[in-house]
């Protein structure tokens, strides 16, 4: 299958346009597609999740050495507790042991957190070496690898803030090779198709009107993981992601209007999510409770929070609610949680959310068939009835 080629550009001579190439197989062409990208006879260090199957971490490495790579390697733990500085100055020391140079890359080998935390120590060591994300989950493939965000959590007292440290710093280039969705479990696999709902609530402005029509229709495909059909939904869906980063990539404007769309629009759901996904206790409703949430099923019940915000405040038509319900509930999603603190305590915690500006909330809900908008001052209440919404 010849890769799908999705261009990444923005407004900003600061962020260097770089490609997002979708296909399956990937992976065992690695090398030569760095050296065709980036030039061979380098170093390479490689940051691969821990648990990823060998397999993968061997193709990757055995190409990279094959066309002129001396690679070198680490791994990072895919959790949100070992998302954090102490793990990235131990991946930093890795690399400056190797005396990996400024024009050698880091190469991101996993999920959404593995992609973050390399991508903070690519932008971080030595003010900013390459980084090549190489997303192995569907979650990291339709969002975390692409934009350029990089991140780790702080813990404080109030508890662990996500991304609270970090850099945008674009990727080099981006390799999505799809077989590796195979060896996801069913639960990790659906939970990347969070994110990809996400973009379909959003994706009318982008120049995908029907996505989550075609998502519906699709469903079977993907959750048979069927090459073709999550070749189409990772491109699509990355170039939605693409269509809003190109006019905001440092998530600078407050509002979308006919000069551009905000990047903001991509946290559609997550202001809820980051509330509640770290912590201990909350879980699906049809789950044990000692089970950790994920992030793509603490976005899913985001997505349902914002509508139910949206409905509050009359923005959100119960249509539009039934739609990413009925997606949500098609993808093995869960729409309601247990073992939820109180609204109000929750409510608190979402003040925390970095896109707090000036003590004011930020909220992003649906306001039609593939459309969102950005309440820069959203009521209390809202954000209750939301939270309210997802309790079991």
């Amino acid at each position: 299958m010849i890769p799908r080629a999705i261009p990444i550009t923005a407004n900003d001579p600061a962020f260097p346009p770089y490609e997002v190439l979708v296909g399956s197989g990937l992976l065992s062409d690695l090398g030569p597609t760095l050296a065709n990208t980036l030039g061979a006879d380098r170093r390479a260090f490689l940051i691969y999740d821990r648990d990823l199957p060998q397999e993968h971490v061997a193709e990757a490495s055995r190409s990279l050495a094959h066309h002129g790579y001396a690679v070198s390697s680490a791994f990072g733990v895919a959790t949100e507790t070992e998302k954090t500085l102490d793990s990235a100055e131990r991946l930093l020391e890795e690399v400056a042991i190797t005396r990996h140079e400024r024009r050698d890359p880091i190469v991101a080998l996993g999920g959404g957190i593995v992609g973050d935390l390399a991508g903070f120590v690519a932008a971080t060591y030595r003010r900013g070496v390459p980084v090549v994300q190489c997303p192995t989950t569907l979650l990291a493939m339709v969002d975390a690898s692409v934009g350029g965000k990089t991140g780790v959590n702080l813990a404080t007292e109030r508890g662990l803030l996500k991304n609270f440290v970090g850099a945008f710093h674009q990727p080099a280039l981006v390799v999505a090779d799809v077989k590796t969705l195979a060896t996801l479990s069913d639960r990790q696999f659906c939970a990347g198709l969070a994110e990809c709902v996400k973009h379909a609530l959003l994706s009318a402005d982008c120049g995908d009107a029907d996505l989550l029509a075609w998502m519906a229709s699709t469903m079977p495909r993907f959750l048979a993981r069927e090459s073709e059909a999550l070749t189409d939904l990772v491109a699509r869906n990355v170039a939605v992601k693409a269509r809003v980063v190109r006019d905001d990539p440092r998530e600078e404007r407050a509002t979308s209007d006919g000069s551009g769309l905000s990047r903001m629009l991509l946290n559609l759901g997550h202001t809820f999510a980051h509330a509640f996904e770290t912590l201990p206790g909350v879980a699906p409703l049809d789950r044990a409770s000692d089970t950790p949430l994920l992030h793509g099923e603490a976005v899913a019940l985001g997505l349902v929070a914002a509508c139910a915000a949206g409905e509050h405040l009359g923005m959100t038509d119960p249509e539009t609610t039934r739609l990413a319900l009925a997606a949500l509930t098609a993808a093995g999603l869960p729409t309601r949680a247990i073992n939820l603190p109180p609204s109000e305590d929750l409510a608190a915690r979402m003040m925390h959310d970095k896109k707090v500006a000036q003590g004011k909330l930020r909220l992003i809900v649906p306001t039609g068939p593939g459309r969102c908008t950005i309440i820069p001052d959203a009521p209390h209440e809202a954000a209750i009835a939301g939270l309210d919404a997802i309790r079991a």
